[in-house]
Formats: C-alpha cells, structure tokens, sequence
C-alpha cells in the first residue's frame, strides 16, 4: 500500500480553500494509502506567530481533520514537532543542498517581499524542511497544490542527489497529487488572488466554522461582474469573479464546471450566489458542528488522537532516520 503524506499549518480558522484543496481530497485516500496528516507546527514559526496560540490552533487544525472526514482509525493525525526526526533529518538535507536551488523558490520571494534581508532563515529554509517532512516518512505520493509544487520538486532533487552519493534506496521520490474538485480557490473580493488566511478583509474568505448567516454575508458581498453569467468555459476568459464562483458551486455539489455552467448560463450572478449559499451551508453545516463538539467537549479524545499518531510517526520516522545516518556515515 502506497504511504501518502501531507500537512496544514496551524495559523488560526481554516477555510473551504484548505477544505477543497486539501482535507476533502484526503478522506478518500484513506482506504487506498497508509495516511500521514500533519500538523506542520513548525512551518508555522517561520514569521510571526503568538505562542499563546499555537497550541490551541494544534487542536483546531486536528479537529477540522476529524470533523471533515479523516478517520483517526484509518490514518494517522500528528503534530510536525512531536517527533524529533523531521529537525533533525532537516539539517543532514540542508547540508545536502545548493544555496542556489533555494534562490529558485518563488514562494520566498513572494512572502519575503522587499524585506527579504529581514526575512529568517527558517523562512528561506523553509522547502529543506518540507522536503524532510517528506523524506523521512518515505512517502510514495504527496497532495500538493500549485503553490507547492514548486517545494515537492525540490524534495525529489534533494532525494536524487543524495541517492546518487550514498546509495539508490536511501530515499523515495515522492510524487506530487494535484486534484481535487477546486485545487486552488480564489479570494471572495479578488478572483485573481488565492484565498488566503492572511487576507485583511474577512469578507474575502469562508470559514469552516462560519455560521449559516455569515457564509450568506460573505457570498453575497462577494465581487461579480455586470454580464450575465457565460454557457461555455471560453467564455470565462477575463472574468475571473464568475469562473470563482462558479468552481466554487460545482466544487460544494460534487459537479464539473462545465456542469455547474449549464444551470446558470444566461443568468445573473444572484441566482448563482443563492444556490451557492445553500450547497456552502449544506456541506459545512455538519463539519462545523462536529469541529464544535470536539473542542468544546472532547478535548482530551483530540489529545489522544495526536498521541497516538505521533507514536505511530515516530516509529516509521526513527528507523529511516537511522538508516540515513548510517548512509551518511555516522556511528549510531
């Protein structure tokens, strides 16, 4: 059985972009691959964060996991930091690795902006560790979106390298999983930019734990045109608002955009935003819920769902850290 693994930073309320580009496609991986979902807590101290908060949005992300559908049963839910291995793998990789493959990473560039000789060194490392998360789980395939690719590519470089030097098993070559029903969601107030967390306006994204009246607020303030929605996709071209909202629909009622495009050709974009509502409300109402409960009334079943998980991490980590010391040349 093919091991996937894949991981969500803990940064605060996760919303439907990081649901349908990435938990959704999750939950039916795991009855087809032996699953790693991470919490990748370290990635997440790359800039600035409250420490007060990081432990409790652990919890967060671990109980959006479970109420989206990963069954703690089936695959294993963790926490990046619990097992030692991934830091300690990271810096044998980063002392395996160009300075000028990092200079190639887009992502640096465009979170650093003109402050980049201010940004940390985590941040510019940031794909090494990545790469690590990866690498020392031997994962066969990775569920990535466009964003990371770039990351993931680099991962194999750096496995491919070190095969090459210390032997051909030393690692996998993981390869990248971009699917999903919207693999890249656009912000709600600028369908020419990725939904982000990070965005200023709150009205630019959907929670998964935003009630019934929020997600109307949110979509019916959400940016259109003054056309009447198109019938074919070519006739999306430059209207980047509706091709949005339209994924977004056929992503929320299980359709092709092709699909979703024959039900609201012709019309105009409130149609489109009511049905939306209803497919939003409809598929998040229960996820909301069950995220909820378990942090109002189970938190110590979320602790136990980590526990063991990262035990389970740890035993896989452990041994192919092992074996890559030993291939490095170290007496362990």
């Amino acid at each position: 059985m093919k091991r996937v693994l894949s991981g969500i930073q803990p940064t605060g309320d996760l919303h439907i972009g990081n649901y349908l580009g990435a938990i959704h496609n999750w939950v039916g991986y795991q009855d087809t691959h032996d699953c790693l979902f991470c919490i990748v807590d370290l990635h997440a101290i790359t800039v600035l964060y409250d420490p007060e908060t990081l432990g409790e949005n652990v919890e967060f992300v671990a109980a959006a996991y479970i109420g989206a559908g990963i069954d703690p049963k089936k695959a294993a839910i963790f926490v990046q930091s619990h097992p030692r291995t991934h830091s300690e793998l990271h810096w044998l990789l980063a002392c395996h690795t160009p300075m000028g493959w990092l200079n190639r990473m887009t992502q640096f560039k465009e979170k650093a902006g003109k402050k980049k000789d201010q940004a940390s060194l985590g941040l510019y490392a940031y794909p090494v560790l990545m790469a690590a998360d990866i690498l020392i789980y031997q994962a066969d395939e990775v569920p990535v979106g466009e964003d990371q690719k770039q990351h993931l590519e680099l991962a194999r470089d750096i496995a491919q390298s070190m095969n090459q030097r210390y032997g051909e098993t030393l690692f996998k070559l993981p390869e990248p999983m971009i699917q999903g029903p919207a693999p890249r969601v656009m912000s709600l107030r600028d369908g020419t930019a990725k939904m982000s967390k990070s965005d200023p306006s709150a009205y630019s994204r959907i929670l998964l734990r935003d009630s019934a009246d929020e997600i109307a607020q949110k979509i019916r303030k959400a940016k259109t045109d003054p056309h009447p929605l198109p019938e074919t996709v070519a006739d999306l071209e430059g209207r980047p608002e509706a091709k949005n909202l339209l994924t977004l629909y056929g992503a929320m009622t299980n359709q092709k955009l092709e699909e979703a495009m024959k039900i609201f050709a012709g019309q105009n974009f409130s149609a489109l935003k009511e049905a939306l509502t209803e497919a939003c409300v409809q598929k998040l109402g229960p996820i909301s819920s069950e995220i909820n409960k378990l942090l109002q009334d189970d938190r110590a079943y979320l602790r136990t769902v980590l526990k063991d998980g990262g035990e389970k991490a740890r035993t896989i980590s452990e041994k192919n850290l092992e074996k890559t010391y030993h291939q490095l040349g170290f007496k362990v």
